[in-house]
């Protein structure tokens, strides 16, 4: 099963593919969908969309999951990161892909053991779990935890016979 992971943002939205045999994971790709700042936000918006359809149409994924956030401090930072966490959810569902969502505490403990881990603890695990990665930045290493949680819960669902379940 191909997975892919995505860490919503409207600046950059990392993206990481796993493939996932039972409990086995290979790296397939990751990198940063971004937008450019001086632009509108619909116009941003519209390179998120675009960025994203390009990753699933190259690689094909059969599911998706995708990091839910936090609320920040300032409301209009929290609605416009909301606008671009819409766009994760919106493109792989338009193209018929099934969408989880994972707390940043539940992707943390799927990957790290610990739900309060530090993002060098994250990273570190996911280069443990994907031997010979080469991480695409810090948001494309949060995308590949999500995905690796995502097919940590997967292969749960199908020990237990949920295939099919909307996590």
């Amino acid at each position: 099963m191909r997975l892919l992971g995505l860490d919503p943002g409207l600046q950059k939205t990392g993206w990481g593919i796993v493939d996932s045999h039972g409990t086995r994971l290979r790296h397939v790709a990751n990198g940063v969908v971004k937008s450019d700042p001086k632009r509108s936000l619909a116009e941003r918006l519209v390179e998120l969309h675009d960025g994203l359809t390009e990753v699933i149409t190259e690689w094909r994924p059969s599911s998706c999951a995708v990091e839910e956030t936090f609320v920040n401090k300032n409301p209009t930072s929290t609605l416009k990161l909301g606008q671009a966490r819409g766009m994760a959810l919106f493109v792989p569902a338009n193209a018929g892909l099934m969408v989880a969502e994972y707390t940043p505490n539940h992707v943390k403990k799927s990957v790290v053991g610990v739900g309060h881990a530090d993002k060098g603890q994250v990273d570190a695990m996911v280069q443990v779990l994907l031997p010979g990665v080469k991480i695409n930045g810090p948001d494309a290493a949060d995308a590949l935890a999500v995905a690796i949680c995502h097919a940590h819960h997967m292969s749960t669902a199908d020990k237990v016979g949920l295939k099919g379940i909307r996590l």
